[in-house]
């Protein structure tokens, strides 16, 4: 009784479900018993690995980019996900809406302000002096950067690997299947189940550390409501409060459930950004979008490699590295979510789905959120330079008092954030109990319910035990494993692609070859039937014998 109960609740679990619990619950109380043990040993790894392998973070990552513009603009672009006709499931504006809501609703919103102003303080690699309208140029064009086509294209990859074997082979959802092409049934055994948790622990680590920032955000809005302090407890308390809200939307049916709470999102953040857009410096605010636009184009290719072996800094490691450390963590889910949707797209409107609508809408976000901030604070000395220096998620609501209705647009602010960090964990939670009840489209509620529970218990460990850095810092230590799995991945997704089209391409030589036999050999078969003409000349009608005068006509010998 017990354990058709346990089936029921759990569905089909196994080896990758427990291993992954295991693991994720053993940091997870090392980080509250020991904090200050594990935050050290985190640092340590972050310097090894950032020293040895920082610049394969900038090489693959940009091999990314590169090889998701190449798969939509080659023949490959043709393929669809599914049936060669069939329609998508969902409309365009529900598509982009949940690519969007899941991808970077959070991360928009904690760094709209606060990365543009944090190197306005801090220029990047030492370009300009601090608070100077270099610095302010060059930190919104690392902003376009670090939230342009390098951090879509991690999600790209996986989404265009999983969506193919998914929907083109009917395979199970599980990053391990993409790899079939290499190991072919080893996927169903050991190393299969060792992708598959690597897989899972990653994606836990990438969506706890966007929880943390999430609370921290909502931490800054909440004080200018509410008598509470910035700090632990009230993190903690906001973590608590959003788990229990996520919990019971993660129990709904993905249509009505993640669907709905993102077309809100997509509404409230539109709302919100022509607001500012209206009511701050409109024209500087597109002058920004257009300059920084032509700059990020012109400067792409640099940015995308610099390193700085001769001087020794740390500050590509702390931001370049940690955003596409941070993409890597999340490509699991965010690829796995965007196909999982993506029934009936193709493979070139995939790309520009994921790659160029995000993006846009990420470069026009910072453009008017970071825009309008420098705009205030090189004209106006507001403070919000200081007030980032000082607590990072309060430079957005600094920034807001400068406008009219202010107060409005903070409630405003602090509604999206929760509603985004509630999208994020639920479209995870689904995404996480597909990953470990073996490829299920429609995994059971407890085994949601479940992983919801462990990013929250994760996300409050890794704020207790460093905050913010120590949520850049595991960050860039878990996604180093996924990255060399991505490399894999991608080679693996061409070569399947490439095999189908030799496929096509054979079927199409063969239908050719036998068209050309019937329509060119038809003159040979004439010249034939003239020569047999002249052998064997057939008799006139007239001269033929009438069978009923002779006995001998029809008689078989």
């Amino acid at each position: 009784m017990l354990s058709h109960f346990a089936r029921r609740m759990l569905g089909d679990v196994g080896a990758v479900f427990l291993v992954s619990m295991i693991v994720i619950l053993g940091f997870a109380a090392l980080a509250a018993l020991v904090p200050v043990s594990v935050a050290a040993v985190s640092s340590r790894l972050l310097d090894v690995t950032a020293h040895n392998f920082g610049w394969l973070y900038l090489f693959v990552t940009s091999g990314f980019a590169c090889f998701a513009i190449f798969l939509a603009v080659s023949r490959f672009g043709t393929i669809r996900f599914g049936p060669d006709h069939e329609p998508p499931e969902f409309s365009y504006t529900a598509w982009l809406g949940m690519i969007f809501s899941a991808g970077m609703g959070v991360g928009l919103v904690f760094w709209g302000v606060a990365e543009p102003l944090t190197h306005f303080n801090e220029p990047p690699l030492g370009i300009g002096t601090p608070r100077s309208f270099e610095a302010a140029q060059t930190g919104m064009r690392y902003s376009f950067f670090h939230w342009g086509i390098h951090q879509w294209a991690n999600f790209a990859i996986v989404g265009l690997s999983i969506a193919y074997v998914r929907f083109r082979h009917n395979s199970r959802g599980l990053i391990s299947e993409t790899f079939r092409p290499l190991i072919g049934s080893g996927v169903d055994g050991t190393w299969g189940k060792a992708i598959d948790i690597l897989t899972v622990v990653s994606t836990v680590f990438g969506v706890a550390t966007t929880l943390g920032l999430g609370a921290l955000q909502l931490n800054s809005g909440v004080v200018r409501f509410l008598d509470v302090d910035y700090g632990y407890s009230t993190q903690l308390a906001i973590i608590l409060g959003l788990g229990l809200v996520f919990l019971v939307t993660a129990v709904t049916p993905l249509e009505k459930g993640i669907r709905y709470v993102s077309n809100a999102n997509m509404a409230i953040a539109a709302a919100l950004l022509v607001a500012v857009a209206v009511l701050g410096p409109t024209s500087f605010i597109f002058g920004v979008l257009t300059q920084t636009l032509g700059e990020y184009l012109g400067n792409i290719v640099e940015m995308s490699l610099v390193t700085s072996p001769y001087s020794g800094g740390q500050w590509v490691e702390q931001w370049t590295m940690f955003y596409w450390a941070w993409g890597l963590s999340w490509a699991p889910f965010v690829g796995s979510f965007i196909a999982r949707i993506s029934r009936g797209r193709t493979i070139r409107e995939f790309v520009l789905g994921v790659m160029i609508v995000p993006v846009a809408l990420s470069m026009l976000w910072f453009s008017v959120f970071g825009g309008s901030a420098v705009y205030f604070e090189l004209f106006k000395q507001a403070g919000i330079a200081d007030a980032v220096a000082n607590e990072a998620p309060s430079g957005l609501y600094v920034l807001l008092d400068q406008l009219p209705a202010s107060r409005m647009l903070v409630a405003g602010t602090v509604l999206l954030v929760a509603m985004f960090v509630m999208t994020s964990a639920n479209s995870a939670t689904f995404i996480l109990g597909m990953f470990t009840s073996k490829g299920v489209l429609n995994p059971t509620r407890f085994v949601r319910v479940f992983w919801g529970v462990m990013i929250l218990v994760l996300a409050a460990a890794l704020l207790f035990s460093g905050g913010l850095g120590g949520l850049q810092t595991i960050s860039i230590i878990t996604a180093f494993p996924f990255m060399l799995l991505m490399i894999l991945i991608a080679f693996s997704l061409y070569r399947d692609l490439s095999k189908e089209f030799a496929i096509r391409d054979e079927s199409a030589r063969v239908l050719n070859a036998r068209i050309e036999q019937f329509f060119l050999r038809e003159p040979e078969r004439e010249a034939a039937r003239e020569a047999e003409e002249e052998v064997h000349p057939t008799a006139p009608e007239a001269d033929m014998p009438d069978p009923k005068s002779d006995p001998t006509q029809g008689i078989s010998r």
